[in-house]
């Protein structure tokens, strides 16, 4: 049993990161790295969901499955009813300020394992080095799960406003047999393929195998214009800004507060993949902190200032629609504004599809150097130092399903595994200051073991907030996971044969 949680040093993770024939190459800096962040973090999630979290939502379970699973904890097979989720009103700014102050607990352990382990790999990798092989495996796999999932869902969005935007502007529109997913809802739709989303996939996959320097350029220039789009919102609307829409601010009191940024949490996801590219920075202990938590500090604030615009320019009870932002500005007359912002929201898509596909690739590429995966994915191109086969076959894992089925009602499972990996890196703080008090930190959580711990805390709640179904999903995928490892990975682990 030991040998399943035993560690692998921290010496040893750098110099298998050193090693010639599989070093990656460093051209990284600060400023990339927060616009990796942003590239991850700011999608179209902030467009819709900030109507939602303001003007609450009724949610419809049709069975216990779909119940969250705090709710059947407080109140048993009851939670299957109908229930509605007070909105926050106007507060809603104040719910993503909330929603800031809880992930950046999580983010300041993320800052200090990337700056103390600078290798890629992420959580996977400091799970390795603090709680055992087992421990690092689950994350890893875990991981696989979460950008595989959330890049199918973003992916197949982007299929739809593609074809929107084709249609608006030049009255084109893909054939819906090759831009509609074979199967939604569980049934055959009569369409033969997506094939919008497996193209978009493949193009940004050739991008990351040309190196992470062109994947970091094409990354900055789609931050910028996402970012401007958001700024153009915030200025042109904020003129029509009616101080009246802002009263009362918390119609449905702390409660509605709550409930609103436990719907917006999860525009905030995305911040650890900087923690992907500890391998390719130049100076991993200064500038990987600096990423993590500017990308944080960023987003905070263009989320609540996009929050205050919208409610003060549209009654908050109207905006539980799929385009709040874009209605809102339509209703204003500002339809140019409006055009430049669902420009902004495709380009969002991209940039956060580029990001999750970068930090796959990493991830597939450490298991494998370390023996957990086969060994092909840990080959580097001999031209571009890119992981160059894990970088393909991620793409293709993701654009094929993402091509047949309408994933986007299980983006809940990669909620489950990012606040699974979010636990684990907090404990890990915790344990490698005991274990290795002595270790150069290029950054230091402060109030160790508490603030970890009230992180740990913060994430167990958010995950029992999901539906029951998305538990099981979760187990389900556990199980198979379980089952390579102690079928294939186990084995050929290098750790074991050391």
């Amino acid at each position: 049993m030991s040998a399943l949680f035993r560690t692998k040093s921290i010496e040893a993770l750098i110099e298998a990161a050193e090693r010639g024939d599989r070093r990656l190459k460093r051209t990284l800096g600060p400023w990339s790295l927060t616009a990796l962040g942003l590239g991850a973090v700011i999608g179209s999630g902030i467009f819709v969901l900030t109507g939602t979290a303001a003007a609450g939502e009724t949610l419809s379970f049709h069975s216990v499955l779909h119940a969250p699973v705090l709710d059947l904890i407080r109140h048993g097979a009851d939670a299957a009813s109908t229930i509605g989720r007070p909105g926050a009103g106007p507060a809603v700014a104040v719910s993503f300020l909330l929603v800031a102050i809880a992930c950046s607990f999580a983010a300041l352990c993320f800052a200090e394992l990337a700056s103390t382990i600078p290798v890629a790999g992420s959580s996977y990798t400091y799970a390795y080095a603090t709680l055992g092989e087992l421990v690092a495996w689950i994350i890893g796999w875990v991981l696989i799960l979460e950008y595989a999932v959330s890049n199918m869902a973003v992916s197949v969005g982007f299929s739809a406003y593609l074809n929107d935007i084709l249609e608006n502007a030049f009255g084109v529109r893909i054939p819906a047999v090759l831009s509609e997913p074979m199967i939604s809802g569980g049934e055959f739709t009569g369409a033969w393929f997506n094939l919008p989303t497996l193209a978009v996939l493949l193009v940004l996959t050739w991008i990351l195998v040309r190196g992470v320097k062109e994947s970091a350029g094409a990354n900055n220039a789609m931050v910028l214009v996402k970012v401007g789009a958001i700024l153009l919102f915030v200025i042109a609307a904020g003129r029509a800004v009616d101080p009246a829409h802002w009263r009362p601010f918390a119609p449905n009191g702390f409660q509605g507060i709550l409930t609103g940024g436990a719907i917006v949490f999860f525009t905030y996801i995305g911040f650890d993949s900087v923690s992907t590219a500890a391998e390719e920075c130049r100076r991993p202990q200064r500038d990987l902190p600096i990423g993590i938590l500017a990308t944080l500090v960023i987003c905070a604030l263009l989320y609540t200032s996009v929050a205050l615009v919208l409610t003060g320019i549209a009654d908050w009870r109207t905006l539980n629609n799929p385009a709040p932002v874009a209605g809102a500005l339509k209703a204003l007359g500002l339809d140019t504004v409006r055009q430049w912002v669902s420009i902004g929201a495709i380009v969002g898509m991209l940039s956060s599809l580029l990001v999750y596909q970068y930090g796959q690739a990493r991830i597939w590429f450490a298991m494998s150097r370390d023996g957990l995966l086969p060994k092909a994915f840990s080959r580097v191109h001999p031209v571009h130092r890119t992981p160059h086969i894990s970088t393909w076959v991620a793409g293709l894992a993701v654009g094929i399903p993402a091509g047949v089925w309408d994933i986007g009602t299980f983006a809940e499972l990669s909620n489950i595994g990012t606040l699974f990996a979010f636990i684990v890196v907090s404990a890990g703080v915790i344990v490698l200051r005991k274990r290795r008090p002595e270790l150069r930190r290029g950054f230091r959580v402060p109030w160790v073991p508490w603030l970890p711990l009230f992180s740990i805390g913060c994430c167990l709640v958010l995950m029992l907030s999901l539906p029951l179904r998305t538990w099981i999903s979760f187990l389900i995928w556990m199980t198979i996971g379980m089952a390579v490892y102690f079928g294939f990975s186990r084995k050929r682990s290098r750790l074991a044969s050391s």
